[in-house]
C-alpha cells in the first residue's frame, strides 16, 4: 500500500499525532492492536455510544491508521484492522517532523532474542486448515526460530491448496508440501499460549481450548474464493502471504515480551 508523505512544517502538529491524541481513538487503536474487532465489540470495549464510535473509526480509516474488511462469516458485519504499516508510516513522519534523525527510528517492531524464555505455543485456526493457517504457522516458526512454536488446525478440514505451497516456497523459501490438515477438535486439548483464528467463520466455529490461551482474530479473506485459475488463486495467495508476514513481524515482540 502506498502511504503518501505529508508535509508538517513549523509547529504544526503532525496530522497523525492529532489523530491519536484523542482519548477515544487512542482507545480504539489500543484495542486494535490485539486483534481484529468488530463495531459493537469496540462500543462494548471503550464504553462509547456506537455512534460516536464509528464516527472516530472514519477518521483513522481516513488517516491511515485502520482498515475495514467485511465479515465473512456475516457480510452485514465489518471487521476493523489496525493498519499496522499505516502506524509505523505515520509514527515515522511525526517523529521526522519533530527532528530529522527520528526520520526511521521506530519503523518496525523490535525482534526480541528471546533468550532465557519458555517458547510461545501459538495455534492458527482457519476454516480449511488448507491454506491461511498453515501459512501463517510456517511464517511464524520461520521468523521466531527456536523461541516460538507454532502449530494450526481448522474446523472443516482440507487437503493443502496448491498456491499455498507455491507461494511460500517461491517468496519465503518454505517448504510447506507435507502439511497435513489437522481438525481443530484434535489439538483443543493441547496447552497453547495463543489461538489465532484467521477468518470470520472459524472464529465462530472455535471450540473452547484447554489452559484459556489468549484468543486473538486477524480477519482475513479466503484467498481461493473467486479464483477461478491457478494463476488467480497465486495472486490471492500472494497477497495473503504479505498481510501474514506483516502481522507476524509485529507479533513477534508480543510473543518475545510473554514468553
Amino acid at each position: 500500500m502506498y502511504y503518501p508523505i505529508v508535509a508538517v512544517t513549523g509547529d504544526a502538529v503532525p496530522p497523525p499525532l492529532r489523530l491519536m491524541a484523542d482519548p477515544v481513538r487512542w482507545r480504539l487503536l489500543r484495542e486494535l492492536a490485539d486483534g481484529d474487532l468488530r463495531v459493537r465489540e469496540l462500543v462494548a470495549a471503550v464504553g462509547e455510544a456506537q455512534n460516536l464510535v464509528s464516527y472516530h473509526l472514519r477518521q483513522l480509516r481516513s488517516g491511515g491508521l485502520v482498515t475495514a474488511r467485511r465479515s465473512s462469516f456475516d457480510g452485514r458485519d465489518t471487521y476493523y484492522s489496525l493498519d499496522l504499516a499505516g502506524c509505523v508510516h505515520a509514527l515515522a513522519q511525526a517523529g521526522a517532523a519533530l527532528h530529522p534523525g527520528l526520520a526511521s527510528a521506530g519503523t518496525g517492531p523490535a525482534a526480541g532474542g528471546g533468550a532465557g524464555h519458555r517458547p510461545c505455543r501459538v495455534l492458527f485456526v482457519c476454516t480449511g486448515n488448507s491454506g491461511r493457517s498453515p501459512m501463517a504457522a510456517a511464517l511464524l516458526r520461520h521468523s521466531a526460530g527456536r523461541w516460538a512454536r507454532a502449530a494450526s488446525a481448522g474446523t472443516r478440514p482440507r487437503p493443502l491448496h496448491p498456491a499455498a505451497a507455491a507461494v511460500l516456497r517461491d517468496r519465503y523459501r518454505i517448504d510447506i508440501s507435507d502439511h497435513r490438515p489437522t481438525h481443530v477438535a484434535a489439538v483443543a486439548s493441547e496447552p497453547f499460549d495463543y489461538v489465532i483464528s484467521l477468518c470470520d467463520k472459524a472464529r465462530e466455529a472455535c471450540p473452547e481450548f484447554a489452559g484459556s490461551p489468549r484468543r486473538v482474530h486477524w480477519s482475513l479473506p479466503d484467498p481461493a474464493a473467486g479464483a477461478d485459475t491457478p494463476r488467480a488463486a497465486y495472486a490471492g495467495f500472494d497477497r495473503l502471504a504479505t498481510e501474514l508476514s506483516t502481522r507476524v513481524r509485529f507479533l513477534l515482540p508480543v510473543l518475545a515480551e510473554a514468553g
